[in-house]
C-alpha cells in the first residue's frame, strides 16, 4: 500500500498543465529544512483556514530603514526552522530584463543565506526573497552589494519606483519608461531606504493608456504615456484592413467611448474629431498600421491610487494632463518634491496620499503645491466640481455701462 501523504491539500495544487508553486516549494524542501517546514506550514494553514504568519518586528540591515520585513510564524514549537521567516525586497531593473548570468548570481546568494524561495516579482516590483533569519540579513545584504545590487522599499518610504517595458520591446510607448525609472530611482534614494512619511509612497510608469503595470490602480503618483496634438490616419492602410475583413465601424467606431470617430462605409474613409478624442488606444490597438500616435508626447500625472486602508480602494485622478517627458525630468522631480512636502505636512498615520487629497479636499491640494486647477482635475465630472475657487481667486471685472 502507498504511503499516505503528509500534504493531500498542497498535491490537488500540482494537478493539472499549469505550473505549480507547490511544485517548486517540495523542490527547494529537498534541499532547505526551512522550505520543507514551510511546505507542512502552508498544507496546515489550507487545512485550518486560517493564515499562521505574524507580521512586523524590528528588523533590518545597517544603515536602511526600509526593504526588511519581519516575518514570523505562530506555531514556532512545530515548525522551529519557520521561528524567522523575514522577507527581503531587491530592487529590480527596469522593465524587468534580466541577464541569465545575474538570475543565477541572485539565487546563488539566497540558497546561501535564505529558503530559496523568490517571488518574482512582487506587487511592488521588487524581487522578493521569501524566508531568512535575522542573522542572515546582513550577510545577504552585503553580499547582494558586492554584485552591485541594493534592496526595495519598504515600510513609510518610497516604494522602489516600477515601470512597463517601454521602448525596449514596445511601439506604442510614448516616453521612455526604462530610463525614467532608473533616473527616478537613482535620484529618490534617500526616501526610497529610509522611511520618513506618514505611509508609503509608489510611482509607477506607464508608456501608454494601455497601462501595463497597472499604474492608474496602485500608484500614488502614475505616470501614463500619452500625446498632446492628434492621432493621425492612414486611410490606404485602413482599406486593408477592410480587405482583410475588419468591420471598422463595429470595431473600432462604435466602441470609441467618445464616438469621436466616424467611418464612410461607400469611400472605406475613417475619420477623427480631435477635441472629443481622449486619447484612449482603442483604435490604436485595433489598428495599429492605419491609426498611429501623435507626434508631440509626454505623459499624464495622476495622484490617488491605492487599495482598500484607511478609506476604500481608490483609482487615480488627474493632477497635470500633459507633461514633456525627457531626462532629466526635473520638471517632474520639482513636482513629486512638492507633493511629497504637502503630504508629509498634511496626512495622518497609515493615510496615503490619496486619502489625505479626500480628506481635505483637491482645492487645498493645489493651493499647497502651488498648482493650477484645470478642467481634468474634477473628480467626478457633471456631479461634483471637487475644485472650490477661493474669492481672491476669482477675476474681478466691471460690469459693462448700459447703452441705449
Amino acid at each position: 500500500m502507498a504511503e499516505e501523504s503528509k500534504t493531500p491539500q498542497l498535491d490537488d495544487l500540482e494537478k493539472g498543465p499549469w505550473p505549480s508553486f507547490v511544485k517548486e516549494m517540495k523542490r527547494a524542501a529537498e534541499k532547505s529544512d526551512m522550505s520543507a517546514d514551510l511546505v507542512g506550514l502552508v498544507e496546515r494553514s489550507y487545512v485550518d483556514k486560517i493564515g499562521h504568519w505574524k507580521h512586523g518586528g524590528i528588523v533590518g540591515v545597517k544603515g536602511y530603514g526600509g526593504g526588511v520585513i519581519g516575518r514570523y510564524t505562530d506555531l514556532p514549537e512545530e515548525f522551529p526552522n519557520l521561528k524567522e521567516f523575514h522577507t527581503m525586497r531587491v530592487a529590480a531593473p527596469s522593465g524587468w530584463f534580466y541577464t541569465t548570468e545575474k538570475l543565477r548570481e541572485i539565487c546563488d546568494i539566497w540558497e546561501r543565506h535564505g529558503s530559496g524561495l523568490t517571488n518574482m516579482h512582487g506587487a511592488t516590483g521588487d524581487i522578493i526573497f521569501l524566508g531568512t533569519t535575522t542573522a542572515e540579513l546582513q550577510p545577504t545584504f552585503d553580499e547582494l552589494s558586492e554584485h552591485n545590487m541594493d534592496l526595495g522599499g519598504s515600510g513609510s518610504d518610497l516604494r522602489s519606483p516600477s515601470c512597463c517595458v517601454g521602448p525596449g520591446r514596445c511601439e506604442h510607448a510614448c516616453y521612455d519608461t526604462l530610463d525614467m525609472c532608473y533616473d527616478i530611482t537613482n535620484e529618490f534614494q534617500d526616501e526610497l531606504h529610509r522611511p520618513m512619511w506618514p505611509y508609503k509612497s509608489k510611482i509607477k510608469m506607464s508608456g501608454c493608456a494601455n497601462d501595463c503595470v497597472a499604474a492608474a490602480a496602485r500608484a500614488d503618483i502614475s505616470v501614463i504615456g500619452t500625446w498632446r496634438d492628434s492621432i493621425t490616419i492612414d486611410q490606404d492602410e485602413v482599406k486593408k484592413y477592410i480587405d482583410e475583413g475588419m468591420d471598422v465601424k463595429a470595431e473600432v467606431v462604435d466602441k470609441c467611448p467618445t464616438r469621436c470617430m466616424a467611418f464612410n462605409a461607400e469611400t472605406g474613409e475613417l475619420t477623427l474629431n480631435p477635441r472629443e478624442c481622449n486619447r484612449c488606444m482603442h483604435c490604436v490597438n485595433r489598428m495599429g498600421k492605419a491609426v498611429k500616435q501623435g507626434k508631440d508626447k509626454g505623459a499624464t500625472i495622476l495622484v490617488g491610487a491605492k487599495s482598500t486602508i484607511v478609506k476604500s480602494a481608490f483609482m487615480s485622478w488627474v493632477l497635470v494632463p500633459f507633461m514633456k517627458m525627457e531626462a532629466p525630468y526635473t520638471e517632474f522631480k520639482d513636482l513629486v518634491n512638492r507633493i511629497w512636502d504637502w503630504w508629509d505636512e498634511n496626512g495622518k498615520t497609515r493615510e496615503r496620499l490619496g486619502e489625505t487629497i479626500y480628506r481635505v479636499g483637491m482645492g487645498e491640494f493645489l493651493r499647497g503645491i502651488d498648482l493650477p486647477a484645470v478642467p481634468q482635475m474634477v473628480y467626478r465630472p457633471r456631479s461634483n466640481p471637487y475644485v472650490f475657487w477661493q474669492p481672491d481667486e476669482v477675476e474681478q471685472t466691471e460690469a459693462p455701462e448700459a447703452t441705449e
